[in-house]
């Protein structure tokens, strides 16, 4: 099985290739094969600015970035000589607003399966919305199910999310707030695609009234389940940094920082857990994961290269798994939707 993510980072397109298994009831799995693509210019610009396109602009899109996956995954099956089952593939969201019940990710699955003669799982999210859930986050089930020797799930892509059960064994999950989103938009205007190791932030000093005004947020207050995207982020992040536009930029990221570790660790210390297993492109920054160290009081783990990079990408494949054996995918007890639901629609 390949899983295909696109992240809201922009960071490139994340091909995985894996396989999986069952030792008794415990599922068991192999990342194979495993690669990241950065988007070319043209590609990264139209995902980034699809959100003002108008409708047909969008539905040509969704079908070249199809065709774009389909010949990077054929590409990759080649050049690795594998024996493909199924390719499920998350897409890239462009809109996300399950209070008003819609979400969309493009990168057409049929355009996909046309591209390699592979069938294609994708539009992942939209059954649970069409429940009343928030069609995200859809990692926790793979949490559960792979992972379940940490306590607590942490996400360090573009949003910040966690995954952990309550005391009755209920997975819950969501969205905590910015991460890489945050910080690329600021390292951009350095001319960077992201702070590395948190080298320019590490240098700054906070700006408390930045702190505070990030701080409330209404969204923090919210009770889960709850959910983020770029709008939310347009909506209520950019206004902050406007009004601080005129401090020095490492200052700016130094202040990006503390807020994104006091969410987190907020969050997770409230749990009562022991430990956390930190993945995604923010756990590979050096600063970010000591000031979350110094923070957190679960004892905090970074899996190998491989996991770090892999494991969103790696627990799509894991959906598609599911979706061919009509188990579900997404959790009621996560998304708030009005049942459990298999994620996802089938392309040959």
């Amino acid at each position: 099985m390949i899983g295909v993510m696109s992240g809201t980072s922009l960071d490139g397109l994340d091909i995985c290739y894996c396989t999986f298994g069952k030792n008794g009831n415990e599922w068991v799995y192999a990342i194979e094969q495993a690669e990241t693509i950065r988007y070319p210019g043209t590609i990264a610009q139209n995902l980034k600015n699809a959100p003002s396109y108008n409708a047909e602009q969008i539905t040509e899109l969704d079908y070249s970035y199809g065709r774009y996956i389909g010949k990077e995954v054929k590409r990759f099956i080649q050049q690795n000589k594998l024996n493909v089952d199924f390719i499920a593939s998350h897409g890239h969201t462009i809109f996300h607003n399950p209070a008003k019940g819609y979400t969309l990710q493009i990168g057409k699955g049929s355009a996909i399966a046309a591209e390699t003669g592979c069938a294609c799982i994708s539009d992942f999210r939209a059954g649970d919305v069409s429940r009343g859930g928030q069609g995200a986050p859809l990692v926790p089930i793979g949490d559960k199910l792979l992972f379940h020797q940490y306590d607590i799930c942490l996400n360090l892509g573009g949003i910040a999310n966690i995954s952990y059960d309550d005391e009755k064994g209920n997975r819950l999950a969501y969205d905590i707030g910015p991460c890489n989103m945050l910080l690329n938009h600021l390292a951009s205007k350095a001319g960077l695609e992201y702070d590395s190791e948190g080298s320019l932030g590490r240098k700054g000093e906070l700006i408390p009234e930045m702190l505070r005004a990030l701080e409330r947020l209404p969204y923090y207050l919210l009770p889960p389940p709850k959910s983020i995207g770029r709008e939310w982020f347009t909506e209520n992040i950019m206004p902050i940094l406007e009004e601080f536009s005129d401090y020095p930029l490492t200052n700016l990221l130094r202040t990006a920082y503390e807020h994104i570790a006091t969410r987190i660790s907020s969050d997770c210390n409230k749990l009562g857990k022991t430990s956390l297993l930190a993945t995604g492109g923010g756990a590979k920054n050096q600063f970010l994961m000591d000031l979350l160290c110094e923070k957190t009081k679960p004892a905090v783990s970074i899996p190998d290269k491989k996991t770090v990079d892999f494991k969103e990408a790696l627990i799509f494949a894991f959906l598609g798994v599911l979706y061919l054996r009509g188990e579900a995918g997404a959790l009621a007890s996560v998304t708030g939707s009005m049942s459990d639901s298999i994620t996802g629609c089938l392309y040959y």
